[in-house]
């Protein structure tokens, strides 16, 4: 869905687990990924294996976004792939949104029946019970 459009792009990549989102960024020509996750330890292995060196934020998901809130951090792509379970789609949104720079997206991967945010939204495709909504800088 988002083709080569990840040249020099920093990315965030929230809930990351085994880092692929963000390390596949890093290969497709992003500048820079940060993995957020509460375990990295996949990715880091992933990331060393392939010779990559991301950025490691081992904490949960909202809370490395406030944290990179008070920073200034700032993203042009922002992954979110959090447990169906969690039904955290809506909170990420909305915390992710103000590290966003002026032409950034936010790709948020979520359960089919979860209810998320129109407003915003640029794309959204189903596969099954599976559902990616692509959203901007409001």
């Amino acid at each position: 869905m988002l083709g080569q459009w990840l040249d020099g792009c920093r990315v965030l990549d929230l809930f990351s687990g085994t880092g692929a989102l963000g390390l596949e960024a890093l290969s497709r020509g992003a500048q820079s990924a940060t993995l957020v996750d509460v375990d990295l330890s996949w990715a880091k292995k992933n990331a060393a294996a392939l010779g990559f060196a991301p950025v490691f934020i081992e904490q949960p998901a909202l809370r490395a976004l406030a944290m990179l809130q008070k920073r200034g951090e700032k993203f042009d792509l922002v992954f979110s792939d959090p447990p169906y379970a969690l039904e955290a789609g809506s909170a990420v949104l909305e915390a992710a949104r103000p590290l966003l720079n002026p032409d950034g997206r936010v790709v948020l991967e979520h359960g089919k029946r979860e209810s998320v945010p129109e407003e915003g939204r640029v794309d959204q495709r189903r596969f099954g019970d599976t559902v990616v909504s692509i959203f901007s800088v409001l």
